[in-house]
């Protein structure tokens, strides 16, 4: 088989509107890696949460979290690579947030640092049901994050932002590119991803494949928003959803159908098995 690897965005691509993992798509993962391929989840979340997913395909593989700046691999949670931001770094994202009054949350391997209750906080708090109880995310509402960052000093490895006003969001962004030693993406319309600088899930499957000695030109790529460019960049078969973002389809080889219409799975069928 030509593909021996195949890296996997999970929201918006391996998962549908309601957060699940189709019947196809569990289906055609269960083929190509009973026939030896590796499957990776490759995720912007926090590792308990790709663990959990993972965990119900039944695969047993490493998993990129956190953007690219954390790997470990299942089971064992051995970490293969990790790049946590630094604490001046942190601070002056944390002040800037700050005074631009935009809500923010962040995260190291298994902690949940957030500003104030969300959406995002409620959908973990309702993923911890669901999880063994050694493996939870521990979630924690936070008054100074300063404070937490000097008295604890977290290994944080991503800051997410969101604010649904574009222009507020557009000119955080603006100034946030400028602080030194980061790297500035986004997964979804409404937010900002904030990693150590070099940090990026193509990075990180660089550095896994090397681990695994097994070459780009035998790893594909699948994906939906901004965030996944570097990974799909580096594959042999990059692969667009058909519900990503227009400049994702435009560097993707070819483009698949939607997350909600089991593209992934299709994919597989089509290009791999």
């Amino acid at each position: 088989m030509k593909y021996k690897l195949i890296a996997i965005d999970m929201d918006g691509t391996l998962l549908n509107s309601k957060n699940e993992i189709s019947k196809k798509n569990k289906e055609a993962i269960k083929k190509v890696t009973d026939k030896g391929v590796k499957v990776v989840l490759s995720t912007g979340r926090i590792f308990p949460s790709a663990l959990h997913y993972a965990k119900s395909l039944e695969i047993e593989t490493p998993i990129i979290s956190c953007n690219g700046a954390y790997v470990a691999e299942h089971g064992k949670l051995n970490i293969i690579y990790e790049k946590p931001i630094s604490v001046e770094a942190s601070k002056e994202v944390i002040n800037l947030a700050e005074k631009k009054g935009i809500y923010y949350h962040f995260y190291d391997d298994t902690t949940f640092f957030a500003r104030r209750f969300s959406e995002t906080v409620n959908n973990y708090y309702k993923l911890n049901e669901k999880i063994d109880e050694k493996e939870r995310i521990d979630i924690r509402i936070i008054d100074n994050p300063i404070e937490i960052i000097d008295s604890e000093k977290p290994l944080v490895y991503k800051f997410v932002f969101v604010e649904d006003d574009r222009e507020k969001l557009l000119e955080f962004r603006k100034e946030a590119i400028k602080i030194d030693g980061i790297e500035v993406a986004s997964s979804w319309w409404n937010n900002v991803e904030i990693m150590n600088k070099g940090v990026s899930k193509g990075r990180a499957l660089i550095e896994l494949c090397n681990v695994l000695n097994i070459d780009r030109s035998e790893v594909v790529a699948i994906g939906d928003n901004e965030n996944d460019i570097p990974m799909l960049k580096i594959a042999g078969l990059s692969i667009a959803m058909g519900n990503g973002e227009e400049e994702v389809k435009k560097i993707a080889n070819v483009v698949t159908k939607t997350n909600d219409e089991s593209g992934v799975g299709e994919a597989i069928e089509k290009f791999v098995l």
